[in-house]
């Protein structure tokens, strides 16, 4: 951290806003991550809220998908990442030994920057959590979740006469959209979203954030965005990052129109990031 950059980071106090709501889903508290001996979470306290979106922005390397990545855990397969603090899902501890990592990541599922579909056909794709986990016990019932796992993505009425095609032959808005679908199959209560639109052009952009306003019904999610103009148009709230420290934190309306600190308004007026 040169000069500049460590006068600004012992110059953020603290988060600015209400770091809680009234009835998390997740809660996070005084979250610190490490690379070996570089620290890059401080201390971070937020909740997630049910049937909401919140979006975290911050300029490249301020740490909000890394701290994405402690929800469900995706840094225990980083060797040299170490985490600690308070973290729950509905009250209990997502870092407790008798947790199973395999299962959280079916309640907490992630769809990321760039979409991955499995070298199967479409069904496949859909069909393979479900699958592992049990979720269905023949067939019918495996169409079933399919065929609707689609509908709710948005993807159905597009492929359904295709699911035998490979998930790699659709388009990269329908393959990000089918990522969703295989997400949403294993029937996840939280979904993490790492900058799922900037490998798409506009208009998949904007059938994927339609399709976030519709699953937000259901789900509670956090995503990280490169777009201060995604953020505003997705989420309810928005938490700010810079240098590995959340600074502020409020109603998406409040944070863009009337940020607390100046850190936030300087990102957000463009002077820097």
């Amino acid at each position: 951290m040169n000069d500049s950059h460590q006068e600004v980071f012992d110059n953020i106090k603290g988060t600015v806003g209400d770091v809680t709501v009234a009835d998390p889903k997740m809660r996070l508290s005084n979250v610190n991550v490490f690379y070996g001996e570089k620290q890059a979470i401080f201390d971070v306290s937020l909740d997630i809220a049910n049937n909401e979106v919140i979006a975290m922005i911050g300029p490249s390397g301020c740490g909000k998908s890394t701290f994405l990545r402690c929800l469900n855990r995706m840094n225990d397969t980083i060797p040299t990442c170490r985490v600690s603090g308070e973290m729950s899902l509905d009250g209990e501890d997502l870092y407790g030994p008798s947790l199973d990592t395999v299962l959280l990541r079916a309640r907490v599922g992630m769809v990321f920057q760039k979409p991955n579909p499995f070298a199967k056909s479409i069904y496949d794709n859909v069909a393979y959590g479900p699958r592992i986990h049990g979720l269905a016990g023949n067939r019918a019932e495996l169409d079933e979740i399919v065929i609707e796992s689609l509908q709710k993505a948005g993807l159905y009425e597009e492929v359904k006469d295709r699911l035998e095609a490979p998930g790699t032959s659709l388009s990269g808005g329908q393959q990000q959209r089918l990522c969703i679908a295989r997400t949403i199959a294993v029937s996840p209560e939280v979904i993490l979203m790492d900058e799922p639109c900037s490998a798409l052009d506009p208009i998949a952009t904007a059938r994927i954030e339609e399709l976030i306003d519709e699953l937000r019904q259901n789900y509670a999610i956090a995503i990280v965005t490169h777009s201060m103009q995604q953020a505003a148009r997705v989420s309810q709230r928005t938490a700010y990052f810079h240098l590995g420290k959340l600074v502020e934190v409020g109603s998406t309306n409040q944070i863009f129109t009337n940020p607390a600190h100046e850190l936030t308004e300087n990102y957000i007026t463009g002077r820097f990031g």
